[in-house]
C-alpha cells in the first residue's frame, strides 16, 4: 500500500504539505453532488450524512475545501492555538507493524514504524499540534466556512498553550481567548481538544476532570449558543469516564472519542523512530484502534442515558469503510469521523453514501 494517493503526503514535511497540498485525488477539483435535501442533523444543523474528517490532517482551507468537495459533510479545520507554534521534526507520519488490536501490552512492548504503509492502514502521527498565528488561521478558517455547501458543517478545533510560568489562570484565559477567535472566524461548531499530551494531569487534559470542567464551563460562557464539542482520549477506567461525563455532560453539546492510543515507536534498528525529545511514545490511529473507539461510543451512550444528558456522540477511530461506519452508528454514535481511512481513501464519504 503506497502513500501516493493520500491527500496528506507522509514523505513530505508539515510545512511542505501546508504549502503545496492537498495531494492525490483531493487535488483534482472534482465536486461530488448530493441528491435531494439533507435529511440528517448534527447538533441541529442539516447534513446529508453525519460523517466527516476530524481535526488533524486538514491543515488549512485548501485541504478542508477539498474534503467538502469530495462529499465529507462534517469537516474539521485542524486544531489551532492563540499563537504560532512549529510542527515537530519530520517524519510525522509512519506506518506501524501490528497484528490485530493495539492493546496496552503491545503498546508498552513497542511497535516498529516505517514508510511501508500496510493495508488496512495503522499509523502513528506526531505533529505537536502546530499552529499559524490567529491573523493567518482566522481568515483561512473563514474561507472554508463560507465555502461549505448546503448540508455541510465546518468545525473549528482549538486548544490552549501552556505558559512558561504554568499559571493556571493564564492557561484558562488562553482557552477562552482562542475559543473567541474561532467563533469570530465563523465556525458553526467549536471543538476544544482535551486529548493531546502535555496539556494537563497524566499528560492529557481530559484525565484531569476538575480542570476539564473549568475549561468547558469558561468556554461555553464565552461562545454562548455556538455548540461546544470536546475531544477526549480512551478512558481505561469506566469509573473515571463516568465522573468526566457527570461533570461535563451537562455543559457541552457533543463528546468526540477517541483521538489516538499512545505506544512506543521504534525504527528497524530498535532506536526511537521519531526524532526529538518526548517523541519516544506517539499516538497510533487507524485499523488497530477501532475497538477502542467503538467501546467508548457504547460507554458514552450508556452514560448519556444514565445521567439523562442530551450531548451528541461523535465516534472516531479506525473507520476505513462503510461497514465500520455502520458499526459506529449502531453502537450509538450520532456522527462518525475518519482521519486515517479518509487519508488513504478520498472517496470514503461517497462510498458510505452509496451504501447507506
Amino acid at each position: 500500500m503506497s502513500s501516493s494517493n493520500t491527500f496528506y503526503d507522509p514523505k513530505l514535511s508539515y510545512e511542505e504539505n501546508y504549502k503545496n497540498g492537498p495531494f492525490g485525488d483531493f487535488a483534482n477539483k472534482e465536486i461530488y453532488k448530493n441528491k435531494g435535501k439533507p435529511e440528517n442533523k448534527f447538533l441541529g444543523f442539516p447534513v446529508f450524512e453525519p460523517f466527516g474528517i476530524p481535526a488533524g490532517p486538514l491543515v488549512n482551507s485548501k485541504f478542508v475545501n477539498a474534503a467538502l468537495d469530495k462529499g465529507f459533510d462534517l469537516v474539521e479545520y485542524k486544531t489551532v492555538r492563540s499563537r504560532k507554534l512549529l510542527s515537530h521534526l519530520w517524519p510525522n507520519v509512519l506506518s506501524v507493524e501490528i497484528e490485530g488490536d493495539l492493546t496496552e501490552e503491545k503498546a508498552e512492548k513497542g511497535l516498529m514504524g516505517h514508510f511501508k504503509f500496510n493495508d488496512p492502514p495503522s499509523i502513528t502521527n506526531s505533529f505537536g499540534v502546530p499552529s499559524m498565528d490567529p491573523d493567518v488561521w482566522q481568515k483561512d478558517l473563514a474561507k472554508s466556512v463560507k465555502y461549505a455547501r448546503e448540508g455541510q458543517v465546518v468545525i473549528g478545533s482549538f486548544q490552549a498553550t501552556v505558559n512558561p510560568e504554568h499559571d493556571n489562570e493564564k492557561y484558562m484565559m488562553d482557552f477562552v481567548k482562542t475559543a473567541r477567535f474561532v467563533k469570530e472566524a465563523g465556525a458553526r461548531v467549536i471543538e476544544v481538544n482535551l486529548s493531546c499530551p502535555n496539556e494537563g494531569h497524566s499528560n492529557m487534559l481530559c484525565f484531569d476532570i476538575e480542570r476539564s470542567r473549568e475549561v468547558a464551563y469558561r468556554i461555553k460562557n464565552e461562545i454562548g449558543e455556538t455548540p461546544l464539542m470536546v475531544k477526549i482520549s480512551y478512558f481505561h477506567s469506566s469509573q473515571r469516564l463516568g465522573e468526566f461525563v457527570h461533570e461535563l455532560g451537562g455543559i457541552v453539546q457533543a463528546i468526540s472519542a477517541i483521538n489516538t492510543l499512545p505506544a512506543k515507536i521504534f525504527d528497524e534498528k530498535g532506536n526511537q523512530a521519531l526524532p526529538g525529545e518526548g517523541r519516544f511514545r506517539s499516538g497510533v490511529c487507524g485499523d488497530a484502534i477501532r475497538w477502542a473507539g467503538l467501546e467508548m461510543v457504547k460507554r458514552l451512550c450508556t452514560l448519556r442515558q444514565e445521567f439523562d444528558y442530551k450531548y451528541e456522540i461523535v465516534g472516531v477511530g479506525g473507520v476505513l469503510n462503510a461497514g465500520h461506519y455502520k458499526k459506529y452508528r449502531k453502537s450509538g454514535a450520532d456522527a462518525v469521523m475518519s482521519a486515517t481511512g479518509a487519508m488513504w481513501n478520498p472517496f470514503l464519504a461517497q462510498e458510505i453514501k452509496k451504501l447507506i
